[in-house]
């Protein structure tokens, strides 16, 4: 296989984990559809992965960067999830619950409105576009890592219940492999290793794969070692990849 194909096939087996990723979240909201409630889970890792592919998708813009369509393909489905996400949580949340979401969504609109405009003014200077698109991606790169660290949250009530009813295995085992897969596709591809944003890209990555092992690291030793590795609620738990509880 050249190296050229090589790179290709890694990244599209990239691209589907990432599309498992952004989709795996559907059942617990589909129960929470069926319950008309969403208990106890939190807006904020969504809001957090919604301003994550909005970033993405802003970079990927042809005036921005000319050869980012796959950003704005990949990270837009992404964000058309969140949002959906999102619309159900706002539903079936109660008052107290809605009126954090908004300002959080308000927070977040401010803020990803503030980065458009100061990027676009700045494009403006031929000088300052280089600067400007590579401190964007520098952004999106540490976006990216949030993202992923987020399931590091859940290990205090793992730890505290002893069970892994909080942490599925099969979508650990997807952060896991989606850090891993885009880190080698970094790796292989040469304009990771020469150009700053594929670095910066390829770090929020390794941190990805790194929260990934940790996570089956975790799962392993309590599904050996811990007390109630049994719970009928197991499908409620979100994506670990995006929820904090």
């Amino acid at each position: 296989m050249t190296s050229g194909s090589l790179i290709n096939t890694v990244g599209a087996i990239g691209n589907v984990i990432s599309f498992v990723l952004f989709f795996s979240p559907a059942p617990t909201f589909y129960k929470i559809i069926k319950k008309k409630d969403v208990e106890e889970f939190k807006p904020d890792p969504y809001l957090v992965t919604l301003l994550n592919c909005a970033i993405w998708v802003f970079y990927g813009m042809p005036y921005v960067q000319p050869h980012g369509i796959y950003f704005v393909i990949v990270d837009g489905a992404g964000f058309v999830f969140q949002f959906v996400y999102l619309t159900i949580f706002y539903v079936y949340a109660n008052n107290k619950g809605r009126k954090k979401f908004l300002l959080y969504l308000l927070i977040e609109v401010i803020f990803f409105a503030v980065i458009v405009v100061i990027t676009m003014l700045a494009l403006h200077d031929t000088t300052k576009r280089s600067s400007v698109v590579g401190i964007l991606g520098i952004l999106c790169a540490i976006f990216n890592a949030l993202m992923y660290v987020s399931p590091l949250t859940i290990m205090t009530k793992v730890r505290k219940t002893k069970t892994v009813k909080y942490m599925p295995f099969c979508l650990s085992l997807a952060i896991f492999l989606d850090g891993l897969v885009w880190t080698i596709n970094a790796l292989i591809t040469p304009f990771a290793l020469t150009h700053a944003f594929g670095i910066y890209v390829m770090i929020s990555t390794s941190i990805g794969a790194i929260s990934g092992l940790v996570q089956l690291i975790l799962y392993a030793y309590y599904w050996c070692m811990g007390e109630y590795n049994v719970d009928d609620d197991v499908e409620h738990v979100l994506n670990p990849a995006l929820v904090s509880v």
